[in-house]
């Protein structure tokens, strides 16, 4: 049972961010209600980015994997490896248009792909508890304002594939928490016992969360009786990685553009090009 406290504060949440979409209309950079909306809470809903054709298709390529039940164990919740199968779908999610020029405005115009992967959970599956936040302040996952600018350490976008609606579970933080100067206490770290600041973010399928990793965040139990299904594309500017793994040049031949190339590359700084102009 999804507190009451949670259910008002998300309500109020959702519909800003639905009066946030329905006033962007070009795409092509993230609009003044986005920017603001993403600095005053670390997370913002961007709704229908995929069309009911595009998620049929990739909850079918998930079914033709034929993935094990997840269990309470964190690791069967999780698949990757999308972005070397043989149809070119999930890698269109890399640099979306839709997306791309947000990241831009979130973490510069240089971002690269940290990592990936994708979430499974079947009713009852307990989710995991609060991590994250503005303090301790960490270096690779952080939130800084500057110059009239934002910059972002390790930034999530999580594309729902099924959906995530009130009571049903999923996605969850305490807003805003990206610029707390003060270290969130132990009893704020259960997702089930924390009504006082922490929503629950709904989803509809094909809808688009991006947030930046310096959010506490958590999951909720899933309480559905259709599977949650998301896919998580974590960025990171140019110069840094929270992730060890480096991509193959099999991968990087997969890829269909430049831009989807350069997002592969190892970090660093010196001569780096610019993914979105």
């Amino acid at each position: 049972m999804v507190p009451q406290t949670i259910k008002n504060v998300n309500s109020i949440v959702r519909m800003l961010s639905s009066s946030t979409n329905l006033k962007n209309n070009s795409g092509d950079k993230m609009n003044e209600e986005e920017r603001y909306l993403f600095d005053l809470w670390g997370y913002v809903v961007i709704e229908n980015v995929l069309s009911a054709g595009q998620i049929t298709t990739l909850n079918q390529l998930i079914d033709q994997r034929n993935f094990p039940t997840p269990t309470e164990d964190i690791q069967s919740q999780r698949f990757g490896g999308f972005f070397d199968w043989k149809k070119d779908d999930f890698r269109h999610l890399l640099n979306h248009e839709r997306i791309t020029p947000l990241l831009k405005e979130i973490i510069g115009p240089k971002f690269r792909l940290d990592h990936t992967y994708g979430i499974l959970m079947t009713k009852g599956n307990m989710g995991g508890n609060l991590h994250g936040g503005g303090e301790p302040y960490d270096p690779a996952q952080y939130y800084v304002f500057k110059n009239g600018r934002m910059y972002n350490g390790l930034t999530v976008v999580s594309w729902a594939l099924t959906d995530a609606l009130p009571d049903q579970g999923g996605f969850c933080c305490i807003p805003g928490s990206h610029k707390s100067n003060v270290r969130r206490p132990s009893s704020f770290t259960p997702v089930k016992s924390n009504p006082k600041c922490m929503v629950s973010v709904h989803q509809k399928a094909g809808d688009v969360v991006i947030f930046t990793e310096a959010l506490t965040h958590g999951t909720l139990p899933w309480n559905a009786t259709h599977p949650r299904r998301s896919i998580l594309i974590k960025y990171s500017p140019g110069h840094l990685s929270w992730g060890h793994g480096r991509y193959s040049d099999d991968l990087r031949r997969k890829m269909e553009s430049e831009d989807q190339r350069l997002m592969l590359e190892p970090p660093y700084v010196s001569n780096r090009k610019v993914v979105v102009e």
